[in-house]
């Protein structure tokens, strides 16, 4: 494969991915199966995954903060009670097996299949004062480790939270979604660049992607063609996770 057709495959999945992620989440598991199977080891497309998921968030969060929504120190609580598991998580992700890692990402990949398939509840956007109880300082902790390790569908877990738990409206779900994420992504990134799993060259040109559907994402209000988005992005996961387990 050539650079050119290298770097024209990142660019297009990496701005898919971001725009998915910003508005809800997921993306991730087409970025880092395709940095594997563009020939990078495991840990390594996991590293290179985190360069293109900063540049994604910086542009959501400024996106967000020109479209008025920023609320820098309920995002900022938020976030730094993420940061103990990220580290964790990296630290993990750096030292288990390719191997194992594929097998993990593929099974966690048909996981994320159910939860797209199955039918949501449309509810009323709710909004309440902001209120951070013990339950979700440990539920900030595990998503900081689940994000540090692998990154994939994260999103979903953030969202579900902050809706749930804290009675947020969605669009400040996902302002506070891509804060949190750029702010536990910082020391997860240093851990895989540290130990030198890090394509720079890939990453880099991810990045482009990752950073115009971040932008874009952000400031898209109104999704179209939600059916259609997630029946490809089934597809495409299905498809993936096969190869990763190494059932055919």
């Amino acid at each position: 494969m050539t650079e050119i057709l290298a770097i024209s495959i990142l660019f297009i999945v990496g701005a898919i991915a971001a725009f998915i992620n910003v508005n809800a989440g997921g993306g991730s598991s087409l970025t880092l199966p395709a940095l594997i199977f563009l020939g990078l080891d495991a840990s390594v497309a996991n590293g290179t995954n985190r360069v293109a998921i900063l540049f994604q968030n910086i542009s959501a969060v400024y996106s967000f903060k020109k479209e008025k929504f920023f609320e820098l120190k309920n995002s900022l609580v938020l976030s730094l009670l993420s940061l103990p598991g990220a580290i964790a998580g990296a630290l993990f992700a750096v030292k288990i097996s390719n191997e194992a890692f594929e097998k993990i990402l593929g099974i966690i990949m048909i996981l994320l299949i159910i939860t797209i398939i199955i039918p949501q509840k449309k509810e009323k956007k709710i909004v309440s004062d902001f209120s951070i109880d013990w339950r979700v300082v440990l539920a900030m902790i595990g998503i900081g480790f689940y994000g540090g390790f692998i990154q994939v569908g994260v999103g979903f877990v953030i969202m579900a939270l902050l809706h749930n738990a804290l009675k947020l409206d969605l669009i400040k779900v996902n302002m506070h979604k891509v804060f949190v994420v750029f702010i536990f992504t910082i020391p997860a990134f240093l851990v895989f660049f540290f130990t030198n799993n890090i394509n720079w060259f890939y990453g880099l040109s991810l990045s482009i992607g990752n950073a115009a559907g971040g932008w874009i994402g952000a400031k898209m209000s109104v999704k179209k063609g939600e059916k259609l988005i997630r029946t490809v992005l089934v597809i495409a996961i299905f498809i993936m996770a096969v190869k990763l387990l190494d059932v055919i």
